[in-house]
């Protein structure tokens, strides 16, 4: 599972925070709610089988559990901090975890 060249969208970002207790989160649906609470117990297998469906949602998920940026990172993505944009000049989104859009991320792969 590549997690560093996965889009995470705001949304899934702002899903991941309100998961996590974090400012930037707010509350998903009952099935995404599910989604984030089996990864929050997977192991790494079962989080890339999982990755396979949900690729958003695993990187925001390892991201907030692994990397000690990670929750940083999700709250930019999700607009708690500055507007996130891209150096190419797109605001809109969605980003990676390295604020790179998806038209550049798709293009640096």
């Amino acid at each position: 599972m590549n997690t560093t060249s996965t889009t995470i969208p705001r949304e899934t970002a702002r899903h991941v925070l309100w998961f996590f207790g974090q400012d930037g989160g707010y509350q998903p649906g009952s099935f995404t709610e599910h989604l984030l609470y089996a990864l929050s117990f997977a192991d790494m297998v079962n989080t890339a089988k999982i990755a396979e469906v949900y690729p958003d949602y695993a990187a925001a998920m390892v991201a907030a559990k692994l990397d000690p940026d990670g929750i940083a990172n999700l709250q930019r993505i999700a607009g708690a901090e500055a507007p996130l944009g891209c150096k190419c000049g797109d605001s809109a989104g969605p980003f990676d975890l390295q604020g790179r859009c998806e038209t550049c991320t798709e293009s640096a792969a």
